[in-house]
């Protein structure tokens, strides 16, 4: 008789977004991303951090500043964007990428540029600012659809 209660796909590849979000530093949003083949297997992953060669301890990670130059924004990378920039194959088209944190606009030209096909999501908090709002907009130009994750079976410890 096999094992009744194993992860399900979904479940498998939000939590590999979750855990990929724990090697974020940042101190206020962590970010995780997982990109999957339409066979169910795991491209890439990506977590929101500093780019390659900008020391972590060099760079701020404040929010607000009296400069937009001593916030994070202007550097960090976010976990969508590196889950593209670590992939080593050549074709993500048709793929699907489980996500944290609703992509944003400049991710999701990334998105797009590169063939994802759907977004899962766990967080949309910041579903008011234009730069989601703009994010939408173009994924429902593209085709590219996007839900949010609902967790039908097995409880994923959520780290946000």
């Amino acid at each position: 008789m096999k094992k009744e209660n194993y992860l399900k796909w979904d479940e498998y590849f939000m939590g590999i977004a979750l855990l990929s979000a724990e090697r974020s530093k940042d101190p206020n949003t962590s970010v995780g991303a997982c990109i999957v083949s339409q066979d169910n297997k795991i491209l890439s992953v990506g977590y929101n951090g500093m780019p390659r060669g900008c020391s972590d301890n060099e760079y701020p990670w404040s929010r607000e500043a009296s400069s937009d130059l001593d916030t994070k924004y202007l550097y960090v990378c976010h976990a969508e964007l590196n889950a593209i920039l670590n992939y080593t194959g050549t074709n993500m088209e048709r793929a699907k990428i489980y996500t944290t944190l609703f992509p944003c606009n400049e991710c999701t030209k990334a998105l797009i540029q590169v063939g994802i096909s759907e977004v899962i999501y766990l967080s949309d908090k910041y579903s008011d600012q234009s730069s989601v709002i703009a994010a939408k907009r173009m994924m429902k130009s593209a085709g590219i659809t996007y839900t949010r994750y609902q967790n039908a079976g097995k409880s994923i410890p959520l780290m946000l």
